[in-house]
């Protein structure tokens, strides 16, 4: 069982600099085959989800393409360091209600834990772990992966 965040986390970051406009963050979500970005110049501003821009913006009848990430993020996200235990995520996420949390090193984000990198740390087990695990499903009209 992982003891501490950088155990577990998914290293790197996905980030859009704060101009960004809601298309290129959901074209870079899309690439990446990811649910976030963070939004972040040189330090950490925010936590943009698809579904921040669906509600926060496209439901609202805004343009994406003039809309900038940080106008939409969830600004001064919780966060967590690398070196901090386990047991704290899970606590941070349930007290404020996140499925991700950035690790943020020295001011700077260096990776995201999510309640299903927890959930394969902590039970691997669980269902939640093997949802997971599980590859993502291939949407249609894109290629399969090689063999």
């Amino acid at each position: 069982m992982a003891d501490f965040v950088r155990e577990v986390m998914t290293p790197g970051v996905v980030a859009v600099s704060p101009d960004a406009s809601l298309v290129e963050a959901a074209q870079l979500m899309r690439a990446q085959d990811i649910g976030d970005v963070l939004v972040a110049d040189h330090e950490l501003i925010g936590v943009l989800t698809d579904r921040d821009i669906a509600l926060r913006a496209v439901a609202d009848g805004a343009d994406p393409l003039t809309v900038s990430a940080q106008a939409v993020c969830t600004p001064h996200p919780v966060v967590i360091g690398p070196d901090d235990a386990v047991s704290t995520a899970i606590g941070l996420m349930r007290a404020h209600a996140v499925r991700r949390l950035p690790v943020v090193e020295d001011g700077r984000p260096v990776g995201m834990v999510s309640l299903g990198d927890l959930a394969v740390a902590q039970d691997p087990g669980s269902a939640l772990a093997d949802i997971s695990r599980a590859a993502p499903e291939r949407r249609p009209g894109t290629p399969r992966p090689p063999l």
